[in-house]
C-alpha cells in the first residue's frame, strides 16, 4: 500500500457493501436514509471519476423491494452512472461465461443500445439473493434494464467454479473474483470437501491483481455458520468482504494466507448494536500493477448514531435496590445520560449540513441486583421530537446466573429473551434443529431431518415460499413411498417404522449433499406450484372480468367503462380469497348491484376456483400390494 499517482495505469474503483435500499422506508423519519446515502455514494463515484463501482451485496433491504424502493434506485444509477465519459478500461474475458445467466451476457457498457459512463459490478446479498419459480432477484432486473453487471451468482450445490472478470487499463490487469451469498453451513462444507474452485488466467497468471467479493459470515457464530479466511486462495491480493455491518475498510492483512481482507460495513443503522455505532465508511481502491491503496471516505449522510452502556450494580453510592424510590433515580440517571448523548450528536451535525437532524440514541442499561425497570413507553414520550428513535431508545436487559446445563431441555424463553440488536442472532433452522434435536420420541421427525425443515421453514419465513413446507413433506413422502416398494417391504406399521428410521433416514442424513439437493428440488417445486396458482388465479380473474363486462351493459354505451371498472375490482377481491370462498358468498356480493340472486348464482358457476391439493397424505397410501 503505496503512494499511487493517477495515470492511464492506474484502476479507480469505488468499494460499498450493504446499502439496504428500502430499509424502515415507511418510518416518517427514517424512511429517505437509505435513499440519500446511496445518491451520496454514487455522487463521490462521479466526482472521482472512478473507473467503475464494486458493491459486495444487499443493495437491497427486502427480497422484493417496493416499488418505491426499485425506482428511487434507478433513478440514482441513471443520473450519475450514464453519459458521455467514456470507460476507460476493457475486458478481456469471456463475458458469456462471466454472465452466463444473463439474457444480455456482457458488460452494460459494451452495449450500442446504452450510454454508461460508470459501470457498476455487484454481487447478490442474503437479502436480496435469487428466488421465486425463474431463480430472480431485484439485481436482475437492474441488468436487464443496463443500469447494472451482477455477477458471481452460483446454481450448484454440488461444485462452485469462480471464473473471473477480466478487466485491463494500460498495463494494469485485475481478475475480478465474486461469490454471491449461500448459507454459510453449505458453503463451508463444500469448501472443506474441496468443491469451490477460482480459475485463474492461463497466461501470466502471476501478473493480474486478484480481486474477490464475498457476502458471508466472517465473524464465528457457530461451528460452521461462518467462513473462515483460511479457506480462501492464498494467490488473492485483495478480499472485499461484504455482509458484517461494522466499518473496517482498512485492508487487515491475514498472515497465514497473506491476503488483505477490506470489510466496508454498511452504509445505513439496521440494528442498534455496538458495531453499526462505528463510522461508516466507504472505500476508494487505487490499482496499479500489482500496488493498492485504499482511501477511506466518509460518509456524511448517515444518520449520527451514539450508544452507551450502565451496569447499576457498578453504581453502588446512587441506586440501592432496597430504597422504594430507586427507580425515580434510575430514570433521572437514565434522562442524564440521554442528554449527554445527545449534546454530543448535535455538536457533530453542527459540522455536517448534510447530516439528518434527528439522531439515534440507544442507551443499554444492566439492571442485574434486585432492581426494577421503569416504563419505557412513558420515557421515549420525552424524545418523540428529538430523537428518530424514540421507542427503543432504552433496552433493559441483565446478566443470567450461569447455571448447569441440561442438553435435555431447551428453554425457548431463554432463546428470545434479548433481542437480536443486543448481540444475540437467532435463525429459524437453528431452532427448529434445536427443538427437534431435544423433543420427546414421540414428536421425532421420522421421514425428514431438522435439517431439511430449518431449511424449508427458513424459506417460508425470510422468502414467503407458502407452499415450501408442503412441499418438501410430499416431496419427501413420495420418495419414502418408491424407497419401501423398491424393497418390497410387508404393509405392516411395525416394519416400515423399522425400515423408514433405522435405515432410509440414517442413510440420508449421511449423504448431506442429496438432503441439499432434495431441500432445492423441494423449493422448485413450491415456486412453480406457486406460479400455477398465480396463473390460474389470473385466468379465472381474466374470465369473470369479461363475463362481467358481456352483462349488465345497460341501455346505452355509456355505462359501459363503469361496468368494466366494477368487474375488475370484483375480480380482484375475488382472486385473493378464491380458495376459501363458496358459491353463496359470491353470489351474495353481487345482490347489492342490481343483479337478481338467480342472477349471481348461475353467473358464479362460470368461476374456477384454483385446486388444492390433499394435504393429508400417509406413507400407508404407498404401500406395495401383497
Amino acid at each position: 500500500r503505496v503512494l499511487l499517482r493517477d495515470d492511464e495505469d492506474t484502476f479507480k474503483i469505488l468499494i460499498a457493501t450493504d446499502i439496504h435500499l428500502g430499509y424502515l422506508e415507511k418510518d416518517p423519519v427514517r424512511g429517505n436514509d437509505t435513499f440519500v446515502t446511496f445518491d451520496e455514494i454514487l455522487d463521490h463515484a462521479q466526482k472521482n471519476e472512478v473507473d467503475f463501482v464494486l458493491l459486495g451485496g444487499d443493495l437491497f433491504h427486502e427480497n422484493k423491494p417496493s416499488r418505491k424502493t426499485v425506482h428511487s434506485c434507478v433513478e440514482s444509477l441513471r443520473k450519475y452512472c450514464m453519459g458521455d465519459r467514456p470507460v476507460q478500461f476493457e475486458i478481456l474475458s469471456d463475458q458469456a461465461v462471466n454472465f452466463h445467466y444473463s439474457k444480455f451476457p456482457w458488460v452494460n457498457y459494451q452495449d450500442r443500445n446504452l450510454n454508461i459512463s460508470i459501470p457498476v459490478f455487484s454481487i447478490h446479498g442474503n437479502h436480496d439473493d435469487p428466488t421465486g419459480a425463474d431463480a430472480l432477484c431485484a439485481l436482475d432486473i437492474l441488468s436487464c434494464a443496463g443500469l447494472l453487471n451482477h455477477f458471481g451468482r452460483s446454481t450448484s450445490v454440488e461444485k462452485i467454479d469462480i471464473s473471473p472478470i477480466l478487466l485491463r487499463k494500460g498495463r494494469t490487469k485485475i481478475a475480478l473474483y465474486g461469490l454471491g451469498a449461500i448459507p454459510d453451513e453449505r458453503l463451508y462444507r463444500m469448501f472443506v470437501n474441496k468443491q469451490v474452485t477460482m480459475l485463474r488466467p492461463k497466461e501470466d497468471e502471476d501478473s493480474w491483481f486478484n480481486l474477490f467479493v464475498i457476502h458471508q459470515n466472517r465473524s464465528k457464530h457457530g461451528a460452521t455458520n461462518y467462513i473462515p479466511e483460511q479457506f480462501l486462495d492464498d494467490f488473492i491480493n485483495l478480499v472485499v468482504w461484504g455482509h458484517e455491518h461494522e466499518c473496517k475498510i482498512t485492508p487487515s492483512q491475514n498472515e497465514r494466507q497473506c491476503f488483505y481482507v477490506t470489510q466496508p460495513g454498511s452504509s445505513v443503522v439496521t440494528s442498534l448494536s455496538p458495531g453499526e455505532a462505528v463510522k461508516k465508511h466507504i472505500g476508494l481502491l487505487h490499482v496499479k500493477g500489482k500496488k493498492m491503496k485504499m482511501q477511506k471516505i466518509a460518509l456524511e449522510t448517515v444518520r449520527t448514531f451514539r450508544m452507551e452502556d450502565v451496569v447499576l450494580a457498578d453504581h453502588p453510592d446512587l441506586f440501592n435496590p432496597d430504597n422504594p424510590k430507586v427507580t425515580l433515580a434510575i430514570q433521572a440517571f437514565c434522562m442524564e445520560k440521554v442528554e449527554l448523548m445527545l449534546d454530543d450528536a448535535e455538536r457533530e451535525r453542527l459540522g455536517n449540513s448534510r447530516q439528518p437532524e434527528k439522531p439515534l440514541i440507544r442507551l443499554r442499561v444492566d439492571y442485574t441486583g434486585g432492581f426494577e425497570p421503569f416504563s419505557v413507553h412513558r420515557f421515549s414520550q420525552k424524545y418523540m421530537d428529538r430523537v428518530a428513535n424514540p421507542k427503543d431508545i432504552i433496552c433493559f436487559f441483565r446478566h443470567r446466573e450461569q447455571k448447569e446445563k441440561n442438553d435435555s431441555d431447551l428453554n425457548f424463553g431463554k432463546l428470545v429473551s434479548r433481542p437480536a440488536s443486543e448481540g444475540m442472532t437467532l435463525r429459524v433452522e437453528d431452532l427448529v434443529k434445536q427443538y427437534f434435536q431435544t423433543a420427546e420420541k414421540k414428536v421425532q421427525l421420522s421421514l425428514l431431518t431438522e435439517r431439511g425443515m430449518g431449511e424449508a421453514v427458513q424459506e417460508f419465513v425470510d422468502k414467503e415460499e407458502k407452499d415450501a413446507i408442503e412441499e418438501l413433506v410430499k416431496f419427501q413422502l413420495e420418495k419414502t413411498q418408491r424407497f419401501l416398494k423398491e424393497r418390497r417391504t410387508d404393509a405392516e406399521e411395525e416394519k416400515i417404522d423399522e425400515e423408514v428410521v433405522r435405515k432410509f433416514r440414517e442413510s440420508r442424513k449421511k449423504n448431506t449433499e442429496e438432503e441439499d439437493e432434495e431441500v432445492r428440488e423441494a423449493m422448485t417445486r413450491a415456486r412453480a406450484h406457486r406460479s400455477e396458482d398465480a396463473v390460474l388465479v389470473a385466468a379465472s380473474s381474466d374470465e369473470e372480468l369479461m363475463d362481467t363486462g358481456m352483462r349488465g351493459t345497460g341501455d346505452s354505451d355509456d355505462s359501459l367503462p363503469a361496468t368494466l371498472n366494477r368487474g375488475r375490482g370484483r375480480a380482484r377481491g375475488r382472486a385473493r380469497g378464491a380458495r376459501g370462498q363458496n358459491s353463496t358468498a359470491r353470489g351474495s356480493s353481487r345482490r347489492g348491484r342490481g343483479s337478481t340472486s338467480q342472477e349471481s348464482a348461475t353467473s358464479s358457476r362460470t368461476y374456477k376456483p384454483v385446486a388444492v391439493p390433499a394435504k393429508n397424505m400417509s406413507i400407508m397410501d404407498g404401500r406395495p400390494s401383497i
